[in-house]
């Protein structure tokens, strides 16, 4: 007997980063030496004085519900540093928690879009970014930016948008391609958006994860009469390495938010109280916050110089330096053909030969690229650069 899935659900295919994650745990419990390079998930340990802000929180007793929108605290504790670090000018009403980036992302489509709305969005993308417009039974619209360096532009959205356009995704430093829009080209979007009555969403997962001349860009500083066109979905996973504390937030429009904190009030209701807590009192202490954010950071941009060229000596591999976030992105269809006809197969045999764990680039709407993500210990990257060498060969290509 078959479970009848609801068709909202039934539409929506798995994400391909946590298949991969799972495909290397499988191969951990059968006792092999796997090399991860699939998951998206810092590598570090959330900052101890973090950790001690939870442990007051809970030796405080905040245990309990809190307000849906989350607590006064945590709300205020994300105007003043967006305010401290960007110059924006928002309130309390512009700000609500959210169990993740991920749920803030469906909160924020889901109290938006209707049947049959298009969301455009930009490839290649991240893998959840059309599964919510199929949740939603909205269209997603791609947007090819290969031509211009994965870098999307105001004229490409431009050219995009149709009467039937209602939302933008976009996501810089982006997961997959590591490829940040620069600030006036944001800027800009947003503007052919706004004159479109078209919304934007962007994805701040990694908004500090900008390596040198790349500078860190919120749409929070943006004028107020771009900003109500504009939700940020914010998120504490990467930036702080708190994956598992599961805690983002929204910053949009009034009217938007209290969609958001309606739909929520039925659903996750709020983030844990004392995490609330601990992540308000972290941005409040910003000088400790901001140099553990920096020491990752420069940490991920060492092992990004070290690991790029050492890609592109692979034979078939062509790889651009990314410019933020913690992944290659990779164009390996320079290896397609009698041996391999597709992007899953290289990724099959790296598995397979190397035990080496990526991501196949077509759950990013990229045949053809595979994802490395370089939030690992250098040993390992060694490790696998070696593997993928003895594998794959070399050539005489230093640099892309």
């Amino acid at each position: 007997m078959t479970f009848p899935v609801s068709d909202n659900v039934a539409a929506m295919k798995g994400s391909s980063t946590l298949i991969a994650a799972q495909a290397a745990a499988d191969m951990r419990a059968r006792g092999i030496d796997v090399i991860d390079l699939s998951v998206g998930e810092p590598d570090f340990d959330t900052p101890d004085f973090i950790k001690q802000y939870a442990w007051e929180g809970l030796q405080k007793g905040l245990t309990k519900y809190t307000a849906t929108a989350g607590t006064v605290e945590f709300r205020r504790s994300i105007v003043d540093f967006f305010a401290d670090r960007f110059g924006s000018h928002f309130d309390d009403a512009n700000v609500a928690a959210a169990c993740g980036g991920k749920q803030a992302l469906f909160n924020a489509a889901c109290t938006l879009l209707n049947p049959g709305d298009d969301v455009l969005i930009p490839k290649p993308y991240w893998v959840t970014f059309p599964e919510i417009a199929t949740f939603c039974r909205a269209n997603s619209v791609f947007i090819d930016t290969e031509s211009t360096g994965f870098v999307l532009t105001a004229d490409q959205v431009a050219d995009a948008i149709t009467e039937k356009t209602r939302l933008l995704i976009i996501n810089s430093p982006s997961n997959p391609s590591g490829r940040v829009i620069p600030a006036s080209e944001m800027h800009r979007i947003v503007e052919v958006c706004a004159a479109n009555d078209v919304y934007v969403l962007s994805d701040d997962c990694y908004l500090f994860f900008a390596y040198p001349p790349a500078e860190p860009f919120s749409l929070t500083s943006l004028p107020d009469e771009l900003r109500h066109y504009v939700c940020v979905a914010g998120s504490f996973s990467k930036t702080y390495a708190m994956t598992g504390w599961r805690i983002g937030y929204t910053i949009a429009n009034p009217e938007w938010t209290k969609a958001m904190i309606k739909l929520q009030s039925h659903s996750a209701t709020h983030p844990t109280s004392f995490v609330q807590y601990a992540c308000a009192k972290a941005l409040q202490d910003r000088d400790a916050t901001l140099a553990a954010v920096k020491t990752m950071t420069a940490e991920y941009e060492r092992r990004r110089n070290w690991l790029i060229p050492r890609l592109n000596e692979i034979k078939g591999f062509v790889c651009p330096m990314p410019e933020g976030a913690f992944y290659a992105f990779v164009d390996v269809r320079g290896l397609l053909g009698e041996k391999y006809s597709s992007s899953a197969d290289v990724a099959d045999a790296l598995l397979n030969q190397g035990f080496i764990v990526v991501t196949d680039g077509a759950g990013f709407g990229a045949d053809g690229f595979l994802r490395f993500s370089y939030a690992t210990s250098m040993a390992n990257l060694e490790r696998a650069v070696e593997k993928l060498k003895g594998i794959l060969g070399t050539t005489t290509v230093v640099s892309a």
